[in-house]
């Protein structure tokens, strides 16, 4: 079963003379364990399909179906999109979005208390995903206090605090030198091989494609082509 199946996704902003497509029948389908890159300029459309992927941002038309559920066909199914969203999606944002005022391992034990998890065990489990991503001895630390290579380590932590089927990231590489960007897709090429999540990752950089198992390449609101990759990665 995929992790995510779209199909003819179209999202049109205005009507009549200024309406303008955002997307354009967009067509994707991410297998679990698979790790895929949405490449193409700013305004390509990329974002738009990521938050729509992340039952955010409401498509015109079109059919999303994520981990078999089909959550929208030309409109909501009923679905409970909130639920679905704390359940089964994980999100990585470009600016990190972690609360200055609280450490790093409350940062993500935050989103296991969201979700229900008691004390003892929201702490325990936070700081096995910090080990995981070798990010637990700054745990005492607030964001302000570590690099962003650091802070993105966190913020796939939180991501990955409610076991998520899909992750979803956007531009997690731009803030970071070129080092530092290998190393966070490494890791997310880890999240998506050992904990077989279905990894998109939203991107316009031409030189972190290498390790992608499948690239869609975007313009004008267009998935213009997919090509699955062979060659060695080259991240850590």
């Amino acid at each position: 079963m995929d992790a995510v199946n779209i199909r003819g996704l179209t999202k049109v902003y205005g009507t009549g003379d200024t309406a303008t497509a955002a997307l354009v029948d967009a067509d994707l389908t991410v297998a679990p364990g698979e790790l895929v890159a949405l490449l193409g300029p700013s305004g390509s459309g990329k974002t738009t399909l990521l938050t729509a992927i992340c039952c955010i941002n409401e498509p015109t038309r079109g059919r999303i179906e994520l981990d078999g559920i089909r959550v929208y066909e030309d409109g909501w199914t009923g679905v409970d999109v909130r639920a679905l969203r704390r359940s089964r999606i994980g999100v990585v944002f470009q600016a990190y979005n972690l609360l200055p005022f609280l450490n790093v391992l409350e940062n993500v034990e935050l989103i296991l208390h969201l979700n229900g998890v008691d004390a003892g065990q929201a702490r325990e489990d936070a700081m096995r995903l910090l080990d995981y991503l070798e990010i637990a001895h700054r745990w005492h630390h607030y964001p302000g206090e570590i690099s962003g290579g650091e802070q993105q380590r966190v913020a796939i932590a939180r991501a990955l605090a409610n076991d998520p089927t899909v992750v979803l990231a956007d531009e997690p590489t731009a803030s970071l030198d070129s080092e530092r960007g290998r190393i966070v897709m490494g890791l997310l090429r880890k999240v998506s091989r050992e904990r077989h999540a279905a990894v998109i990752v939203v991107t316009h950089d031409e030189r972190m494609i290498e390790g992608f198992d499948t690239v869609y390449r975007m313009a004008d609101g267009r998935i213009t082509g997919r090509a699955a990759r062979q060659e060695a990665t080259p991240w850590p």
